[in-house]
């Protein structure tokens, strides 16, 4: 425990005098160095978290969590019914062809990912259905696609307009092989969050597929959409199990090393931004080693009159605690405002210095995203209080050993 004597002492001395001016700057130092490393972290580490979610679930919300492709044999429907009876883990199953294709409008020639859903399951895609911009999915059917805003902006389209859509497949002519296409109306126009999504990606009525791609059953996939899509690598063993002559494959798989490369990024900057920390906690020793050198008659002083040594340690290591758990504190706060309203000062930014700081076409999404994780917060502060308490042991452990006849010899 520490006594109030102990406390009284130490706080006298987190108040420098007029002639010790530069152990005050290296005090403002070693507070400002603290706090800013643990806000910074904090920061970061919610924007990458943020990230991370937001990609999550944008992806999931665009993309089935278990895709199952036929190989020998197409899929056949008994199994679907044995997936659904997973009432408890499936939420929803679609049919689905996805092809490429090539648009033609007015002067402009696009490549294009072409998806095709009946109409009903069409509905069962969340963003697209709660995505839509312009016109209708009410009115997606025969003849008609849905594209998605970026397309729509850059090829100059709105609801209503005619395009040719041309696909790889081929027609045998008279003149040679030529390319099937077929006019389409945009019965709606989409927007997922994602600028690549919206960009490059079209649906398509199932049946105008089927004739212009000339789809056979064995070109026709199964999506497979969960109630938990955390649990996808459990589930996809069960399906995988149904679906023996089948692949399968979830979203985890196909963004494995996209993720993983987030993760490493995130644990990088996490290395490289807590030596903010360690350097501001060596601002704290240089601090206190020059403070134990200028109160070496006043530590003598207390020894002689009976303060014990580790009396002496404790009042110097509160003193140097006291400042990084100062700091600590105030960077938990000032991170977590900061992370809180970081799209409101990016907006505020943006418009005073009139500069994009997160083009959506590099990062596919509209805003800042921030997830503030306790943990996170947790893990940092007391990485934070763990760095000052090192930092404080030896120049109060120091100050304790120091020699009371030596100290007061020439006084």
């Amino acid at each position: 425990m520490i006594s109030k004597i102990e406390r009284i002492i130490a706080f006298r001395y987190l108040k420098p005098k007029k002639k010790e001016g530069f152990l005050k700057v290296i005090s403002i130092f070693s507070f400002t160095g603290i706090a800013l490393g643990v806000a910074i972290l904090i920061i970061v580490m919610s924007v990458m978290n943020g990230f991370r979610a937001e990609l999550i679930d944008k992806i999931l919300g665009f993309n089935p969590h278990i895709i199952v492709k036929p190989y020998k044999k197409k899929i056949d429907k008994n199994n679907l019914k044995i997936v659904e009876a997973l009432g408890s883990e499936v939420e929803k199953t679609a049919f689905t062809f996805s092809g490429q294709g090539i648009i033609l409008s007015k002067d402009n020639t696009v490549g294009i990912l072409i998806r095709s859903y009946l109409k009903n399951d069409i509905n069962k895609i969340e963003l697209i259905n709660n995505g839509i911009i312009d016109g209708s999915l009410e009115m997606f059917k025969k003849n008609t696609v849905s594209i998605g805003r970026e397309l729509a902006i850059s090829m100059n389209l709105i609801a209503g307009d005619s395009i040719t859509i041309m696909s790889t497949s081929n027609l045998q002519t008279p003149f040679g092989n030529l390319p099937l296409q077929e006019k389409f109306l945009i019965s709606s126009v989409f927007s997922s969050g994602l600028a690549e999504f919206d960009q490059n990606v079209m649906f398509m009525p199932f049946e105008n597929a089927t004739s212009l791609f000339e789809v056979s059953e064995m070109d026709i996939d199964l999506e497979i959409f969960l109630k938990n899509p955390g649990e996808v690598k459990k589930i996809k063993e069960k399906i995988q199990n149904i679906f023996i002559d089948h692949y399968v494959y979830s979203w985890a798989d196909l963004n494995k090393s996209f993720f993983g490369a987030l993760k490493v990024e995130r644990n990088v900057m996490f290395i490289i931004l807590t030596l903010i920390i360690i350097v501001a906690a060596f601002n704290i020793i240089s601090g206190l080693t020059i403070l134990v050198k200028n109160k070496t008659k006043e530590i003598a002083i207390l020894r002689t009159i009976g303060v014990s040594k580790s009396s002496i340690s404790k009042i110097f290591f509160l003193t140097g605690f006291t400042i990084g758990f100062a700091a600590t504190i105030t960077g938990v706060i000032a991170g977590v405002l900061f992370s809180y309203y970081i799209e409101n000062i990016r907006i505020l930014i943006t418009d005073i210095f009139r500069i994009q700081l997160f083009p959506e076409e590099i990062y596919f999404l509209s805003q800042i995203p921030s997830e503030i994780n306790i943990k996170y917060i947790l893990f940092i502060s007391f990485f934070s209080l763990f760095i000052t308490f090192l930092a404080t042991l030896f120049p109060s452990l120091s100050a304790s050993k120091l020699d009371p006849v030596k100290a007061l010899k020439y006084e």
